[in-house]
Parts: C-alpha cells; sequence; structure tokens
C-alpha cells in the first residue's frame, strides 16, 4: 500500500476515534461535574480549532482545484486523500467549538495569537504577517491561489506540489504547538496525528516533485 493511503487511513481512523470520544469534553462545562474542563474563547485549544479549521478549508479547496486541471492518477488520488481526511478533521474541529459553546470566529483576535510568538517562527525568520490573503504560515496567497487555478498538467501537478507541501508545513508548526499547549485529550491527540500524517505526507510530495524534475519551494 502506498504511503499516501497510508497516511490517508491513519489520520482517518484517528479522526473517527477522536469524533466517537469527543462527547466526553461536553461533559466538562462548569457544572460543578468532574470532567475535563471546557476551554475559553482566547485558549490554545478554541485558538488551535478556528485556525486549523481556516487552514484546513484552503488545503481542500486547492485540493479539489489540481484534481481538475490534472489526468495524474498519483496527483489526483494524493489530492483526494488530503481533501477527504481534512475535511473531515475540520468538521470535528467545528464540532468541538459548538460542544464548548465558543464563536467560530473571534473578530478581536488575530490568527495564531493562542500561539506564543517564539512558536510562530523558526531562528532567523521573521514572525508571519498576513498578506495577500495569506492569514497563517503556510497559506497560499490569493495571487498564488489564481496561478493554481490557470495551470494545467504537470505544471499545475508542481505548483499543487510545492503550494501543499508549504501548507503542510504550516499545519505542521500550529499542530506541535497544540500538542504542546492544548490541555490533554482528543484534540491534543488529533493534533499529534495531523503531525505525523503531514510529515509523511510531505516526504511523499518530495518524491512526487523529484519525479517531474522540480523540488519544493524553499
Amino acid at each position: 500500500m502506498s504511503r499516501t493511503n497510508w497516511a490517508a487511513i491513519a489520520a482517518i481512523v484517528l479522526a473517527l476515534l477522536f469524533a466517537g470520544t469527543a462527547t466526553v469534553i461536553a461533559a466538562g462545562r462548569d457544572d460543578g461535574r468532574t470532567g475535563p474542563r471546557t476551554p475559553v474563547a482566547t485558549s490554545a485549544d478554541a485558538g488551535f480549532a478556528r485556525d486549523m479549521a481556516v487552514h484546513h478549508q484552503q488545503a481542500v479547496e486547492m485540493s479539489f482545484i489540481v484534481r481538475d486541471s490534472t489526468d495524474d492518477e498519483d496527483v489526483r488520488r494524493l489530492a483526494y486523500d488530503i481533501a477527504n481526511t481534512q475535511a473531515n478533521q475540520r468538521g470535528m474541529l467545528m464540532g468541538w467549538l459548538d460542544m464548548w459553546g465558543l464563536p467560530k470566529t473571534q473578530a478581536d483576535q488575530e490568527p495564531m495569537a493562542w500561539m506564543p510568538m517564539d512558536m510562530q517562527m523558526k531562528p532567523g525568520e521573521a514572525m508571519h504577517q498576513a498578506h495577500d490573503g495569506s492569514l497563517m504560515p503556510g497559506m497560499a496567497t490569493n495571487t498564488e491561489l489564481e496561478r493554481l487555478r490557470a495551470a494545467r498538467g504537470k505544471q499545475a501537478e508542481i505548483l499543487y506540489l510545492q503550494l501543499m507541501t508549504d501548507h503542510h508545513k504550516g499545519g505542521v508548526m500550529m499542530a506541535q504547538a497544540c500538542a504542546k499547549l492544548c490541555v490533554p485529550g482528543t484534540e491534543r491527540d488529533l493534533a499529534q496525528g495531523m503531525v505525523t500524517a503531514q510529515q509523511s505526507e510531505i516526504g511523499l510530495m518530495a518524491d512526487l516533485l523529484k519525479e517531474r524534475g522540480a523540488k519544493p519551494r524553499g
């Protein structure tokens, strides 16, 4: 079985397991009962859920774009796996916000405000600044999305793989932060599962780029 399928299957299995146990979180409301606490709007748990839902939505969008832009089965299969997995995970994240009674958007809070600044960058890098529609690390800009929509065939495959590699790297950084900052439980476990699956897919995308005479950006 290909690395793509293993990564996708692992992520989906984790999603189903977490979805089946997510109702435990609802028992943690501040009503005097024992159990996990309910996150507040400014917590890492809520911030990660909101931000990763937005991050995942763009990955789903890019994956559907490339499926209509190439006939290559390897890239189309990868795109389907990413879209399916991240759409499922996005639904879980939004569902948790509903259970916690928290808004899905926080107008007075910048993306990644739940993360300390030293987690938002690597040594020697400047802190990420939103520009041209890119709200968080790894997210494609509006200009890049337009280029992807216009590309066809091998050009579309290479651009998608490069953009998605950047996207996964940003997602891994955010998931690693949740794995450290979020309350132990299903959300933190999901974040760690994202790290494992997306790092595997980064390796696969590097192989697919090499086959096309290209390499990741940066």
